[in-house]
């Protein structure tokens, strides 16, 4: 693949995809130790036909953005929380993981050696990172790697979804993850899971599918790559509690945006038979930030939050605060920006 050319990216369209760029990270477990990793101009991985994640699935990964400030200078957005659900994930998948402290200088690497491709400030463009982890032993029997590759890649991106549109959602039939399954593991055979109820309701008309908990279908969990929030006729923030949710990081931190706001926000069982008491809903993590749920349909029947062509006002302060945190536009009074230096 030919690497990408400077010259070539249009700032404002660059949509949300894969680009070559110059330089990923790259490091090897094996001998039962990290070995010393760096950056790589090879953009590609060789493995064994037999390597564990080909066949078993030991694979965990990351996604944080860098931004350009009004400034020029770059920051990443809280890397030190990424690192520690990579730890995290790793474990629940028996995986070596990768030390929190290199994982976050090992993203500044990255960042710093890619910097001419973070588009400016204004652009509504961001450096997106892609942090992941492998088993590479060749293995036959059912086992765990001893083995593995953690590597990073970057890629510039706009917006995932294009500014704070609602969007029409559909309740699943399907389970995303198991009640204690992998939910809580960044790992890729829960989003494979949801492939399939995704392009079901994109046939049908909606942008995605939001699952139910599991165990009785009764209360909300997330959607196939978001989580869940909505706003309640008392203006409280309201996400739900669940052991087969993704702890979102974009959600921990409206969490605290929301307490910052006034709204009270609460980590709660939703039952789906209550939503109708939700004024506001959205889907919230790293790509979109927020996605606004203008309605959900399930079993024919559709429930209608603030407006079907309109963001609610919460959620448009929400992600106006979020966001001009991010980009440097607001104060940290939280210290999440870290600067790339």
């Amino acid at each position: 693949m030919a690497k990408e050319k400077l010259e070539d990216l249009e700032w404002t369209n660059l949509g949300f995809k894969y680009r070559d760029l110059p330089y990923s990270f790259q490091a090897v477990y094996k001998d039962g130790a990290w070995q010393e990793g760096g950056l790589t101009e090879d953009s590609t991985i060789v493995l064994s036909e037999a390597a564990q994640v080909l066949h078993y699935g030991q694979e965990v990964f990351e996604g944080l953005k860098a931004y350009r400030w009004k400034d020029g200078s770059l920051h990443l957005f809280r890397p030190e929380e990424n690192a520690a659900r990579l730890r995290r994930s790793a474990e629940r998948m028996s995986m070596a993981p990768y030390p929190e402290d290199k994982f976050v200088e090992a993203c500044k690497e990255v960042v710093k050696a890619n910097a001419d491709f973070v588009p400016p400030y204004g652009s509504g463009g961001t450096l997106y990172l892609r942090p992941f982890l492998i088993g590479s032993e060749p293995i036959v029997g059912v086992d765990a790697a001893q083995e593995y590759i953690f590597r990073i890649y970057a890629t510039p991106v706009g917006a995932y979804i294009n500014g704070l549109h609602p969007a029409a959602y559909m309740v699943s039939a399907y389970d995303r993850a198991a009640h204690a399954g992998t939910g809580r593991a960044k790992t890729s055979g829960n989003y494979a899971a949801s492939l399939y109820p995704h392009e079901l309701a994109k046939k049908l008309g909606y942008a995605d599918a939001l699952y139910l908990d599991p165990r009785e279908h009764k209360y909300v969990d997330e959607f196939g790559g978001a989580n869940f929030f909505g706003i309640t006729k008392e203006g409280n923030f309201v996400t739900p509690k669940s052991v087969s949710v993704l702890p979102s990081i974009t959600k921990k931190s409206l969490l605290v945006v929301a307490q910052d706001l006034g709204l009270n926000p609460q980590e709660v069982r939703i039952p789906f038979d209550e939503i109708d008491d939700l004024v506001e809903a959205g889907a919230m993590g790293t790509a979109a930030v927020i996605s606004p749920v203008g309605s959900l349909t399930y079993n024919d029947e559709k429930h209608v939050f603030y407006s079907e062509t309109e963001a609610g006002p919460i959620t448009t302060k929400l992600y106006e605060t979020l966001t001009g945190i991010q980009n440097g536009d607001l104060p940290d009074t939280h210290n999440w920006t870290v600067p790339v230096e």
